[in-house]
């Protein structure tokens, strides 16, 4: 039978180590990361940091499933909500997010520019998550249409844009940028709405 003290110590250390390397990540370029020095941050051997994860591939991976999981289960709002409500809500967490976590935000959004097909699936399925739960959302009869999808989809990639910006200047305020994402939102999907009907 195994150690339940000695499983979350093992826990414990692999959570350390995805933390370190989300901060490395999150301000180095991938190919400037090297496995030594998340291990030597850590306080452990290489050979411990390959115990948990078989490559850096697997380790960069395994960081980014991480932070889409987490984004999209904070993201989430109350379904029962009026839209406008719900999508205020949905942004303020979504900046929650990305100011408590700062190096795992900059670390997903920077993999996303990548070329590598695993973590492009990974930060994909977030944003199809944030997608429909914008579009389930509206009450908008064109709100299924391929269209509005693509606004939606479009407005997506402005927020992340606004987002990190708005973590490297911390202008506008904050509720500013909130209603300026709200605002654009709603433009994108009037303008998607008058091109369907």
């Amino acid at each position: 039978m195994s150690d339940p003290h000695a499983r979350g110590e093992s826990e414990d250390r692999r959570e350390q180590l995805l933390r370190i390397g989300t901060e490395l990540f999150a301000t180095q370029p991938y190919d400037e990361v090297w496995i030594t020095e998340v291990a030597r941050a850590a306080g452990v051997s290489r050979g411990l940091l390959y115990h948990y994860f078989p490559g850096k591939r697997a380790f960069f991976t395994e960081i980014i499933r991480v932070e889409t999981d987490e984004m999209a289960r904070l993201t989430d709002s109350d379904p029962s909500l009026p839209a406008r409500e719900r999508l205020r809500l949905g942004i303020d967490a979504y900046f929650d997010y990305a100011e408590q976590h700062e190096p795992g935000y900059r670390a997903m959004h920077r993999a996303a520019t990548g070329a590598d097909s695993e973590i492009r699936t990974l930060v994909d399925r977030l944003l199809d998550t944030q997608t429909q739960r914008i579009i389930d959302g509206m009450s908008n009869p064109a709100a299924t249409s391929p269209m509005m999808r693509l606004a939606v989809r479009a407005w997506l990639s402005f927020l992340i844009t606004a987002c990190l910006d708005w973590l490297d200047n911390r202008e506008p305020s904050r509720d500013a940028l909130r209603e300026l994402c709200i605002e654009t939102l709603l433009g994108a999907t009037a303008s998607a709405s008058r091109a369907t009907s």
